[in-house]
Protein backbone atom coordinates (compact mmCIF):
# COMPACT_ATOMS: atom_id res chain seq x y z
CA UNK A 1 0.00 0.00 0.00
CA UNK A 2 1.24 3.51 -0.79
CA UNK A 3 1.40 6.02 2.09
CA UNK A 4 -1.80 8.00 2.47
CA UNK A 5 -3.74 5.94 -0.08
CA UNK A 6 -6.70 3.98 1.27
CA UNK A 7 -7.23 0.36 0.44
CA UNK A 8 -10.41 -1.04 -1.05
CA UNK A 9 -12.11 -4.33 -1.65
CA UNK A 10 -9.69 -6.81 -3.15
CA UNK A 11 -10.72 -9.67 -5.40
CA UNK A 12 -8.80 -11.76 -7.92
CA UNK A 13 -8.72 -9.19 -10.70
CA UNK A 14 -7.76 -11.48 -13.50
CA UNK A 15 -10.73 -13.74 -12.76
CA UNK A 16 -13.17 -10.83 -13.02
CA UNK A 17 -11.93 -9.19 -16.18
CA UNK A 18 -10.31 -11.94 -18.22
CA UNK A 19 -11.69 -13.55 -21.36
CA UNK A 20 -11.04 -16.94 -22.90
CA UNK A 21 -7.72 -16.73 -24.64
CA UNK A 22 -6.56 -19.03 -27.43
CA UNK A 23 -3.21 -20.73 -27.63
CA UNK A 24 -0.61 -18.61 -29.33
CA UNK A 25 0.53 -21.63 -31.24
CA UNK A 26 -2.72 -21.77 -33.20
CA UNK A 27 -2.53 -21.27 -36.93
CA UNK A 28 -5.48 -18.85 -37.12
CA UNK A 29 -5.10 -16.69 -34.05
CA UNK A 30 -7.31 -13.80 -35.18
CA UNK A 31 -10.42 -15.87 -35.88
CA UNK A 32 -10.06 -17.83 -32.64
CA UNK A 33 -9.85 -14.66 -30.58
CA UNK A 34 -12.91 -13.21 -32.33
CA UNK A 35 -14.93 -16.40 -31.86
CA UNK A 36 -14.07 -16.48 -28.15
CA UNK A 37 -15.03 -12.85 -27.43
CA UNK A 38 -17.99 -12.31 -29.77
CA UNK A 39 -20.64 -14.02 -27.57
CA UNK A 40 -19.56 -11.87 -24.63
CA UNK A 41 -19.71 -8.70 -26.71
CA UNK A 42 -23.15 -9.49 -28.14
CA UNK A 43 -24.64 -10.29 -24.72
CA UNK A 44 -23.35 -7.11 -23.06
CA UNK A 45 -24.37 -4.95 -26.03
CA UNK A 46 -27.91 -6.30 -26.03
CA UNK A 47 -28.31 -5.52 -22.34
CA UNK A 48 -26.89 -1.97 -22.40
CA UNK A 49 -28.71 -0.96 -25.58
CA UNK A 50 -32.12 -2.26 -24.64
CA UNK A 51 -34.79 -0.21 -26.42
CA UNK A 52 -38.28 1.15 -25.88
CA UNK A 53 -40.80 2.11 -28.60
CA UNK A 54 -41.57 5.77 -29.33
CA UNK A 55 -43.70 6.70 -32.35
CA UNK A 56 -42.76 3.51 -34.10
CA UNK A 57 -39.04 3.86 -33.37
CA UNK A 58 -36.94 1.63 -31.12
CA UNK A 59 -35.04 4.14 -29.00
CA UNK A 60 -32.08 2.89 -26.93
CA UNK A 61 -32.72 3.89 -23.33
CA UNK A 62 -29.09 4.89 -22.73
CA UNK A 63 -29.18 7.45 -25.54
CA UNK A 64 -32.41 8.97 -24.26
CA UNK A 65 -30.74 9.05 -20.85
CA UNK A 66 -27.77 11.06 -22.19
CA UNK A 67 -29.82 13.39 -24.40
CA UNK A 68 -32.23 14.32 -21.61
CA UNK A 69 -29.38 14.94 -19.17
CA UNK A 70 -27.40 17.14 -21.57
CA UNK A 71 -30.51 19.17 -22.40
CA UNK A 72 -31.40 19.60 -18.71
CA UNK A 73 -27.84 20.66 -17.81
CA UNK A 74 -27.83 23.23 -20.61
CA UNK A 75 -30.96 24.95 -19.28
CA UNK A 76 -30.13 24.49 -15.58
CA UNK A 77 -26.78 26.26 -15.96
CA UNK A 78 -28.28 28.97 -18.20
CA UNK A 79 -26.52 27.97 -21.41
CA UNK A 80 -23.08 27.77 -19.89
CA UNK A 81 -21.99 26.12 -23.16
CA UNK A 82 -22.44 29.49 -24.90
CA UNK A 83 -21.80 32.23 -22.36
CA UNK A 84 -18.55 30.83 -20.92
CA UNK A 85 -16.70 29.93 -24.13
CA UNK A 86 -14.53 33.07 -24.09
CA UNK A 87 -13.51 32.66 -20.46
CA UNK A 88 -12.80 28.97 -21.01
CA UNK A 89 -10.25 29.93 -23.65
CA UNK A 90 -8.64 32.39 -21.23
CA UNK A 91 -8.24 29.57 -18.73
CA UNK A 92 -6.71 27.24 -21.31
CA UNK A 93 -4.29 30.01 -22.25
CA UNK A 94 -3.21 30.22 -18.60
CA UNK A 95 -4.50 33.72 -17.83
CA UNK A 96 -5.99 32.60 -14.52
CA UNK A 97 -3.86 29.52 -13.78
CA UNK A 98 -2.08 29.61 -10.43
CA UNK A 99 1.16 27.62 -10.89
CA UNK A 100 1.36 26.75 -7.17
CA UNK A 101 -2.22 25.47 -6.83
CA UNK A 102 -2.75 21.83 -5.87
CA UNK A 103 -2.80 19.32 -8.70
CA UNK A 104 -0.41 17.71 -11.18
CA UNK A 105 -0.97 19.22 -14.67
CA UNK A 106 -1.96 22.53 -16.29
CA UNK A 107 -5.39 23.35 -17.71
CA UNK A 108 -4.05 22.84 -21.23
CA UNK A 109 -2.42 19.50 -20.39
CA UNK A 110 -5.59 18.25 -18.69
CA UNK A 111 -7.63 19.25 -21.75
CA UNK A 112 -5.11 17.64 -24.11
CA UNK A 113 -5.15 14.41 -22.11
CA UNK A 114 -8.94 14.31 -22.10
CA UNK A 115 -9.06 15.18 -25.81
CA UNK A 116 -6.60 12.39 -26.55
CA UNK A 117 -9.22 10.02 -25.17
CA UNK A 118 -11.91 11.45 -27.48
CA UNK A 119 -10.31 12.97 -30.61
CA UNK A 120 -9.28 9.96 -32.60
CA UNK A 121 -10.90 7.03 -34.30
CA UNK A 122 -14.37 7.92 -33.08
CA UNK A 123 -14.06 11.05 -35.22
CA UNK A 124 -12.66 9.15 -38.21
CA UNK A 125 -14.13 5.65 -38.24
CA UNK A 126 -17.16 6.34 -36.05
CA UNK A 127 -18.41 9.20 -38.22
CA UNK A 128 -18.12 6.99 -41.30
CA UNK A 129 -20.28 4.38 -39.58
CA UNK A 130 -22.87 7.02 -38.65
CA UNK A 131 -23.09 8.48 -42.16
CA UNK A 132 -23.24 5.01 -43.74
CA UNK A 133 -26.11 3.86 -41.53
CA UNK A 134 -27.94 7.13 -40.89
CA UNK A 135 -27.16 9.12 -44.02
CA UNK A 136 -25.85 12.71 -44.20
CA UNK A 137 -28.52 13.80 -41.71
CA UNK A 138 -26.62 12.04 -38.94
CA UNK A 139 -24.12 14.90 -39.15
CA UNK A 140 -26.74 17.40 -37.99
CA UNK A 141 -27.55 15.38 -34.90
CA UNK A 142 -23.86 14.89 -34.15
CA UNK A 143 -23.46 18.67 -34.04
CA UNK A 144 -26.51 19.05 -31.78
CA UNK A 145 -25.19 16.32 -29.50
CA UNK A 146 -21.80 18.04 -29.36
CA UNK A 147 -23.27 21.42 -28.36
CA UNK A 148 -25.48 19.89 -25.67
CA UNK A 149 -22.62 17.67 -24.52
CA UNK A 150 -20.58 20.75 -23.63
CA UNK A 151 -22.89 21.29 -20.65
CA UNK A 152 -22.51 17.67 -19.53
CA UNK A 153 -18.73 17.96 -19.65
CA UNK A 154 -18.88 21.16 -17.61
CA UNK A 155 -20.78 19.67 -14.70
CA UNK A 156 -18.94 16.34 -14.48
CA UNK A 157 -15.46 17.90 -14.73
CA UNK A 158 -16.32 20.53 -12.13
CA UNK A 159 -17.42 17.77 -9.77
CA UNK A 160 -14.29 15.78 -10.60
CA UNK A 161 -12.05 18.54 -9.21
CA UNK A 162 -14.41 19.43 -6.36
CA UNK A 163 -14.38 15.94 -4.83
CA UNK A 164 -10.96 14.66 -5.89
CA UNK A 165 -8.74 12.87 -3.38
CA UNK A 166 -5.32 14.42 -2.76
CA UNK A 167 -2.65 12.06 -1.44
CA UNK A 168 0.28 12.86 0.80
CA UNK A 169 2.75 12.43 -2.06
CA UNK A 170 1.10 15.24 -4.08
CA UNK A 171 -0.75 12.99 -6.55
CA UNK A 172 -4.51 13.11 -6.96
CA UNK A 173 -7.31 10.75 -7.91
CA UNK A 174 -10.65 12.01 -9.11
CA UNK A 175 -13.59 11.32 -11.33
CA UNK A 176 -17.10 9.92 -10.89
CA UNK A 177 -15.94 7.27 -8.42
CA UNK A 178 -15.09 10.02 -5.95
CA UNK A 179 -17.80 12.61 -6.55
CA UNK A 180 -20.46 9.91 -6.52
CA UNK A 181 -19.25 8.46 -3.20
CA UNK A 182 -18.12 11.69 -1.47
CA UNK A 183 -20.69 14.03 -2.97
CA UNK A 184 -23.73 11.91 -2.19
CA UNK A 185 -22.32 11.11 1.26
CA UNK A 186 -22.27 14.86 1.95
CA UNK A 187 -25.99 14.99 1.13
CA UNK A 188 -26.55 12.54 3.98
CA UNK A 189 -29.16 9.88 4.62
CA UNK A 190 -29.62 6.99 2.24
CA UNK A 191 -27.76 8.89 -0.46
CA UNK A 192 -24.49 7.83 1.17
CA UNK A 193 -25.21 4.17 0.43
CA UNK A 194 -26.47 5.01 -3.05
CA UNK A 195 -23.28 6.95 -3.74
CA UNK A 196 -21.10 3.99 -2.83
CA UNK A 197 -23.10 1.66 -5.06
CA UNK A 198 -23.03 4.06 -8.00
CA UNK A 199 -19.30 4.68 -7.56
CA UNK A 200 -18.55 0.95 -7.59
CA UNK A 201 -20.76 0.42 -10.66
CA UNK A 202 -19.04 3.23 -12.51
CA UNK A 203 -15.58 1.91 -11.65
CA UNK A 204 -16.42 -1.56 -12.97
CA UNK A 205 -17.86 -0.14 -16.21
CA UNK A 206 -14.90 2.22 -16.57
CA UNK A 207 -12.44 -0.66 -16.39
CA UNK A 208 -14.48 -2.42 -19.08
CA UNK A 209 -14.63 0.76 -21.17
CA UNK A 210 -10.88 1.24 -20.93
CA UNK A 211 -10.35 -2.30 -22.17
CA UNK A 212 -12.96 -1.91 -24.96
CA UNK A 213 -13.17 1.54 -26.48
CA UNK A 214 -9.97 2.65 -24.80
CA UNK A 215 -7.72 0.18 -26.56
CA UNK A 216 -9.49 -2.66 -28.40
CA UNK A 217 -11.34 -0.35 -30.80
CA UNK A 218 -8.27 1.86 -31.25
CA UNK A 219 -5.93 -1.05 -31.94
CA UNK A 220 -8.43 -2.65 -34.32
CA UNK A 221 -9.08 0.34 -36.57
CA UNK A 222 -5.49 1.56 -36.67
CA UNK A 223 -4.42 -1.93 -37.72
CA UNK A 224 -7.13 -2.02 -40.43
CA UNK A 225 -5.85 1.27 -41.88
CA UNK A 226 -2.22 0.13 -41.72
CA UNK A 227 -3.05 -3.08 -43.59
CA UNK A 228 -5.05 -1.13 -46.19
CA UNK A 229 -2.18 1.21 -47.15
CA UNK A 230 0.40 -1.60 -47.21
CA UNK A 231 -1.40 -3.73 -49.77
CA UNK A 232 -4.60 -5.04 -48.20
CA UNK A 233 -4.78 -8.83 -48.34
CA UNK A 234 -1.37 -8.82 -50.02
CA UNK A 235 0.19 -6.98 -47.07
CA UNK A 236 2.61 -8.99 -44.94
CA UNK A 237 0.63 -7.69 -41.94
CA UNK A 238 -2.63 -9.24 -43.12
CA UNK A 239 -3.84 -11.78 -40.56
CA UNK A 240 -1.15 -10.72 -38.08
CA UNK A 241 -3.12 -8.34 -35.91
CA UNK A 242 -1.63 -9.95 -32.84
CA UNK A 243 1.87 -8.90 -33.97
CA UNK A 244 0.82 -5.29 -34.46
CA UNK A 245 -0.90 -5.41 -31.08
CA UNK A 246 2.27 -6.60 -29.35
CA UNK A 247 4.33 -3.75 -30.85
CA UNK A 248 1.78 -1.11 -29.82
CA UNK A 249 1.44 -2.66 -26.36
CA UNK A 250 5.19 -2.43 -25.80
CA UNK A 251 5.24 1.26 -26.78
CA UNK A 252 2.22 2.02 -24.59
CA UNK A 253 3.84 0.23 -21.69
CA UNK A 254 6.82 2.58 -21.84
CA UNK A 255 4.52 5.61 -21.39
CA UNK A 256 2.39 4.02 -18.66
CA UNK A 257 5.43 3.77 -16.42
CA UNK A 258 5.57 7.58 -16.12
CA UNK A 259 1.99 8.06 -14.88
CA UNK A 260 -0.30 11.04 -15.60
CA UNK A 261 2.54 13.54 -16.06
CA UNK A 262 4.18 11.41 -18.76
CA UNK A 263 0.79 10.81 -20.38
CA UNK A 264 0.06 14.56 -20.34
CA UNK A 265 3.43 15.37 -21.90
CA UNK A 266 2.90 12.88 -24.74
CA UNK A 267 -0.73 13.76 -25.45
CA UNK A 268 -0.16 17.53 -25.29
CA UNK A 269 2.23 17.10 -28.24
CA UNK A 270 0.51 14.40 -30.30
CA UNK A 271 -3.11 15.61 -30.18
CA UNK A 272 -2.68 19.27 -31.27
CA UNK A 273 -0.25 18.33 -34.05
CA UNK A 274 -2.27 15.52 -35.63
CA UNK A 275 -5.63 17.22 -35.10
CA UNK A 276 -4.32 20.30 -36.94
CA UNK A 277 -3.03 18.21 -39.87
CA UNK A 278 -6.29 16.28 -40.11
CA UNK A 279 -8.53 19.35 -39.90
CA UNK A 280 -6.45 21.32 -42.43
CA UNK A 281 -6.62 18.42 -44.91
CA UNK A 282 -10.39 18.28 -44.46
CA UNK A 283 -10.74 22.04 -44.96
CA UNK A 284 -8.62 21.86 -48.15
CA UNK A 285 -10.86 19.14 -49.58
CA UNK A 286 -13.99 21.12 -48.72
CA UNK A 287 -12.61 24.20 -50.48
CA UNK A 288 -11.68 22.09 -53.53
CA UNK A 289 -15.34 21.00 -53.70
CA UNK A 290 -16.75 24.37 -52.71
CA UNK A 291 -19.36 24.31 -55.48
CA UNK A 292 -20.87 21.15 -54.01
CA UNK A 293 -20.90 22.43 -50.44
CA UNK A 294 -24.46 23.89 -50.59
CA UNK A 295 -25.81 20.54 -51.81
CA UNK A 296 -23.96 18.71 -49.03
CA UNK A 297 -25.31 21.08 -46.36
CA UNK A 298 -28.83 20.73 -47.79
CA UNK A 299 -28.51 16.94 -47.67
CA UNK A 300 -27.39 17.13 -44.04
CA UNK A 301 -30.27 19.37 -42.94
CA UNK A 302 -33.00 17.65 -44.96
CA UNK A 303 -31.70 14.20 -44.04
CA UNK A 304 -31.92 15.04 -40.35
CA UNK A 305 -35.68 15.47 -40.53
CA UNK A 306 -36.70 13.29 -43.45
CA UNK A 307 -39.11 10.43 -42.90
CA UNK A 308 -36.73 8.11 -44.69
CA UNK A 309 -33.84 9.06 -42.42
CA UNK A 310 -35.84 8.73 -39.24
CA UNK A 311 -37.15 5.28 -40.07
CA UNK A 312 -35.39 2.12 -39.10
CA UNK A 313 -35.19 2.37 -35.35
CA UNK A 314 -31.67 1.37 -34.27
CA UNK A 315 -30.24 2.46 -37.61
CA UNK A 316 -32.19 5.72 -37.78
CA UNK A 317 -30.38 8.97 -38.39
CA UNK A 318 -31.14 10.37 -34.95
CA UNK A 319 -29.86 7.26 -33.24
CA UNK A 320 -26.71 7.11 -35.32
CA UNK A 321 -25.93 10.81 -34.94
CA UNK A 322 -26.27 10.90 -31.18
CA UNK A 323 -24.69 7.50 -30.62
CA UNK A 324 -21.57 8.24 -32.63
CA UNK A 325 -21.28 11.72 -31.11
CA UNK A 326 -21.60 10.34 -27.60
CA UNK A 327 -19.08 7.60 -28.36
CA UNK A 328 -16.72 10.22 -29.75
CA UNK A 329 -16.95 13.02 -27.14
CA UNK A 330 -18.05 10.87 -24.16
CA UNK A 331 -20.14 13.70 -22.70
CA UNK A 332 -22.13 12.34 -19.76
CA UNK A 333 -20.01 9.21 -19.66
CA UNK A 334 -17.76 10.61 -16.92
CA UNK A 335 -14.41 9.39 -18.23
CA UNK A 336 -12.95 12.82 -18.97
CA UNK A 337 -13.55 13.95 -15.39
CA UNK A 338 -10.81 11.54 -14.32
CA UNK A 339 -8.20 13.35 -16.44
CA UNK A 340 -9.48 16.83 -15.65
CA UNK A 341 -9.34 16.08 -11.92
CA UNK A 342 -5.53 16.14 -12.03
CA UNK A 343 -5.46 19.85 -12.99
CA UNK A 344 -3.65 22.46 -10.88
CA UNK A 345 -6.42 24.68 -9.55
CA UNK A 346 -8.15 25.68 -6.32
CA UNK A 347 -11.39 26.69 -8.08
CA UNK A 348 -13.12 23.53 -9.41
CA UNK A 349 -15.36 25.47 -11.78
CA UNK A 350 -12.35 26.56 -13.83
CA UNK A 351 -11.77 23.05 -15.11
CA UNK A 352 -15.44 22.63 -15.91
CA UNK A 353 -15.19 25.74 -18.10
CA UNK A 354 -12.06 24.39 -19.79
CA UNK A 355 -13.87 21.11 -20.44
CA UNK A 356 -16.47 22.98 -22.53
CA UNK A 357 -13.98 22.93 -25.37
CA UNK A 358 -13.70 19.17 -25.42
CA UNK A 359 -17.04 18.28 -27.12
CA UNK A 360 -16.78 21.42 -29.25
CA UNK A 361 -13.40 20.49 -30.70
CA UNK A 362 -14.11 16.78 -30.83
CA UNK A 363 -17.61 16.76 -32.30
CA UNK A 364 -18.62 20.19 -33.58
CA UNK A 365 -15.31 20.73 -35.41
CA UNK A 366 -13.54 17.43 -36.15
CA UNK A 367 -16.57 15.15 -36.60
CA UNK A 368 -18.34 17.72 -38.78
CA UNK A 369 -15.32 18.10 -41.06
CA UNK A 370 -15.05 14.31 -41.41
CA UNK A 371 -18.74 14.01 -42.28
CA UNK A 372 -18.57 16.89 -44.79
CA UNK A 373 -15.60 15.28 -46.55
CA UNK A 374 -17.44 11.94 -46.79
CA UNK A 375 -20.61 13.55 -48.15
CA UNK A 376 -19.04 16.18 -50.41
CA UNK A 377 -16.70 13.73 -52.16
CA UNK A 378 -19.50 11.28 -52.84
CA UNK A 379 -17.75 8.55 -50.86
CA UNK A 380 -20.93 8.05 -48.84
CA UNK A 381 -23.24 5.43 -50.21
CA UNK A 382 -26.13 3.82 -48.30
CA UNK A 383 -25.11 0.44 -49.71
CA UNK A 384 -21.59 0.66 -48.29
CA UNK A 385 -20.82 -1.81 -45.55
CA UNK A 386 -20.60 0.25 -42.32
CA UNK A 387 -18.07 -2.22 -40.99
CA UNK A 388 -15.54 -0.64 -43.35
CA UNK A 389 -15.26 2.19 -40.82
CA UNK A 390 -11.90 3.81 -41.27
CA UNK A 391 -11.60 2.55 -44.87
CA UNK A 392 -14.57 4.68 -45.93
CA UNK A 393 -13.06 7.85 -44.47
CA UNK A 394 -9.71 7.04 -46.06
CA UNK A 395 -11.36 6.59 -49.46
CA UNK A 396 -13.10 9.96 -49.13
CA UNK A 397 -9.81 11.79 -48.48
CA UNK A 398 -7.97 9.76 -51.13
CA UNK A 399 -10.48 10.77 -53.82
CA UNK A 400 -9.12 14.31 -53.67
CA UNK A 401 -5.66 13.88 -52.14
CA UNK A 402 -4.27 10.57 -53.54
CA UNK A 403 -1.37 10.37 -51.09
CA UNK A 404 -3.42 11.28 -47.99
CA UNK A 405 -4.12 7.67 -46.87
CA UNK A 406 -0.47 7.51 -45.78
CA UNK A 407 -0.87 10.72 -43.76
CA UNK A 408 -4.16 9.41 -42.40
CA UNK A 409 -2.46 6.18 -41.40
CA UNK A 410 0.11 8.09 -39.35
CA UNK A 411 -2.67 10.19 -37.81
CA UNK A 412 -4.78 7.12 -37.05
CA UNK A 413 -1.91 5.29 -35.39
CA UNK A 414 -0.95 8.33 -33.29
CA UNK A 415 -4.57 9.11 -32.41
CA UNK A 416 -5.10 5.51 -31.42
CA UNK A 417 -1.94 5.52 -29.34
CA UNK A 418 -2.83 8.74 -27.50
CA UNK A 419 -6.35 7.44 -26.84
CA UNK A 420 -4.95 4.21 -25.46
CA UNK A 421 -2.63 5.88 -22.97
CA UNK A 422 -5.34 8.34 -21.87
CA UNK A 423 -7.79 5.50 -21.25
CA UNK A 424 -5.13 3.53 -19.45
CA UNK A 425 -5.13 6.32 -16.86
CA UNK A 426 -8.94 6.29 -16.63
CA UNK A 427 -9.03 2.54 -16.20
CA UNK A 428 -6.16 2.53 -13.72
CA UNK A 429 -7.90 5.04 -11.46
CA UNK A 430 -11.11 3.00 -11.57
CA UNK A 431 -9.17 -0.22 -10.96
CA UNK A 432 -7.31 1.14 -7.93
CA UNK A 433 -10.55 2.56 -6.56
CA UNK A 434 -11.93 -0.98 -6.54
CA UNK A 435 -8.85 -2.92 -5.50
CA UNK A 436 -6.70 -0.41 -3.63
CA UNK A 437 -3.69 1.77 -4.38
CA UNK A 438 -0.55 -0.35 -4.49
CA UNK A 439 2.25 -1.21 -6.86
CA UNK A 440 0.86 -4.73 -7.32
CA UNK A 441 -2.73 -3.74 -8.17
CA UNK A 442 -1.45 -1.06 -10.54
CA UNK A 443 0.86 -3.54 -12.27
CA UNK A 444 -1.95 -6.09 -12.66
CA UNK A 445 -4.16 -3.57 -14.41
CA UNK A 446 -1.40 -2.32 -16.71
CA UNK A 447 -0.58 -5.87 -17.82
CA UNK A 448 -4.27 -6.58 -18.44
CA UNK A 449 -4.65 -3.34 -20.39
CA UNK A 450 -1.69 -4.16 -22.63
CA UNK A 451 -3.07 -7.66 -23.21
CA UNK A 452 -6.37 -6.22 -24.44
CA UNK A 453 -4.50 -4.08 -26.97
CA UNK A 454 -3.32 -7.33 -28.54
CA UNK A 455 -6.84 -8.77 -28.40
CA UNK A 456 -8.37 -5.70 -30.08
CA UNK A 457 -5.89 -5.73 -32.94
CA UNK A 458 -6.76 -9.38 -33.57
CA UNK A 459 -10.57 -9.13 -33.65
CA UNK A 460 -13.19 -8.22 -36.22
CA UNK A 461 -14.74 -4.74 -36.04
CA UNK A 462 -18.21 -6.03 -35.28
CA UNK A 463 -17.24 -7.58 -31.97
CA UNK A 464 -14.94 -4.72 -31.01
CA UNK A 465 -17.40 -1.91 -31.65
CA UNK A 466 -20.27 -3.68 -29.90
CA UNK A 467 -18.21 -4.37 -26.79
CA UNK A 468 -16.79 -0.83 -26.85
CA UNK A 469 -20.17 0.83 -27.17
CA UNK A 470 -21.69 -1.28 -24.44
CA UNK A 471 -19.05 -0.75 -21.77
CA UNK A 472 -18.55 2.96 -22.41
CA UNK A 473 -22.25 3.77 -22.53
CA UNK A 474 -22.91 1.70 -19.40
CA UNK A 475 -20.79 4.25 -17.50
CA UNK A 476 -23.48 6.86 -18.18
CA UNK A 477 -26.11 5.22 -15.97
CA UNK A 478 -24.46 5.65 -12.54
CA UNK A 479 -22.67 8.85 -13.56
CA UNK A 480 -25.71 10.84 -14.69
CA UNK A 481 -27.94 9.53 -11.89
CA UNK A 482 -25.50 10.74 -9.24
CA UNK A 483 -25.00 14.10 -10.97
CA UNK A 484 -28.72 14.88 -10.67
CA UNK A 485 -28.35 14.93 -6.87
CA UNK A 486 -25.27 17.17 -7.06
CA UNK A 487 -26.55 19.86 -9.46
CA UNK A 488 -27.28 22.42 -6.70
CA UNK A 489 -23.70 22.07 -5.42
CA UNK A 490 -22.27 22.89 -8.85
CA UNK A 491 -24.75 25.74 -9.34
CA UNK A 492 -23.60 27.45 -6.11
CA UNK A 493 -19.94 26.97 -7.04
CA UNK A 494 -20.54 28.42 -10.51
CA UNK A 495 -22.49 31.43 -9.23
CA UNK A 496 -19.76 32.29 -6.70
CA UNK A 497 -16.99 31.98 -9.27
CA UNK A 498 -18.84 33.87 -11.98
CA UNK A 499 -19.54 36.74 -9.57
CA UNK A 500 -15.81 36.97 -8.78
CA UNK A 501 -14.96 36.85 -12.48
CA UNK A 502 -17.39 39.61 -13.40
CA UNK A 503 -16.17 41.73 -10.47
CA UNK A 504 -12.55 41.37 -11.57
CA UNK A 505 -11.54 39.65 -8.34
CA UNK A 506 -9.75 36.70 -9.97
CA UNK A 507 -5.94 36.95 -9.85
CA UNK A 508 -4.20 36.83 -13.21
CA UNK A 509 -0.98 35.00 -14.04
CA UNK A 510 1.51 34.68 -16.88
CA UNK A 511 1.05 36.92 -19.91
CA UNK A 512 -2.34 38.11 -18.69
CA UNK A 513 -0.77 39.48 -15.51
CA UNK A 514 1.98 41.11 -17.56
CA UNK A 515 -0.55 42.77 -19.86
CA UNK A 516 -2.52 44.00 -16.85
CA UNK A 517 0.61 45.54 -15.30
CA UNK A 518 1.55 47.20 -18.59
CA UNK A 519 -1.95 48.65 -18.89
CA UNK A 520 -1.72 50.11 -15.40
CA UNK A 521 1.71 51.59 -16.14
CA UNK A 522 0.45 53.21 -19.35
CA UNK A 523 -2.61 54.60 -17.62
Amino acid sequence: MLPGKPGRLRVPALLLFSVPYPLWASENIDSRINDAVQPWADAVYGFVFSTFPVAGLDIPFVLAWLIFAATLFTFYFRFINVRAVRHGFQLIRGDFSDPVASGEVTHFQALATALSGTVGLGNIAGVAVAVSLGGPGATFWMIVAGLLGMSSKFVECTLGVMYRHEYTDGTVSGGPMYYLSKGLADRGGRLKTLGRVLAAMFAVFCVGGSLGGGNMFQANQSFVQLVAVTGGEASWLFGRGWLYGIIVALLAGLVLIGGIQAIARVTSRIVPMMATVYVLAGVVIIFMHLGELPHALAAIVSGAFSAEGMAGGAVGVLFQGFQRAAFSNEAGIGSAAIAHSAVRTDRPVTEGLVALYEPFIDTVVVCTITALVIVITGAWNPSVDPARGIALTSAAFESTIPWFPWVLTVAVVLFAFSTMIAWSYYGLKAWTYLFGESLITGAVYKILFLLFIVLGASMELGSVIRFSDAMIFAMAFPNVLGIYFLLPVVRRELDDYWADYKAGKLPKFGRAAMRERMTKVKS
